[in-house]
């Protein structure tokens, strides 16, 4: 997979989501909510956007807290990635 970003870009892939409740009970795929637990996997260069210069913040390979219905879900692979802004990343988890 090679995809990379334009601008201030960041392709993330989301971190398993949880399939069984803690009382025991399995969910069904629309009851899980979107998760917001990511792996940065691509990171665009930044630059001059909308006339204010862009400096990324993040890297490949960070987990990052991500804006629950941001950015574009795609598929490469059979694998699922969403695109976001990275005004769309709200924290770096450590």
């Amino acid at each position: 997979m090679n995809i990379k970003p334009l601008f201030d870009k960041v392709v993330v892939e989301a971190l398993s989501v949880e399939e069984k409740t803690k009382s025991g009970f399995f969910l069904p795929s629309s009851a899980q909510e979107k998760p917001q637990t990511c792996v940065v996997v691509a990171v665009g260069p930044g630059g001059l956007i909308d006339g204010k210069e862009v400096t990324m913040q993040v890297k490949v390979g960070d987990k990052v807290l991500c804006s629950k219905y941001a950015g574009t879900d795609f598929k490469v692979d059979g694998k699922e990635f969403t695109i976001i802004k990275q005004s769309d990343i709200l924290a770096v988890v450590e």
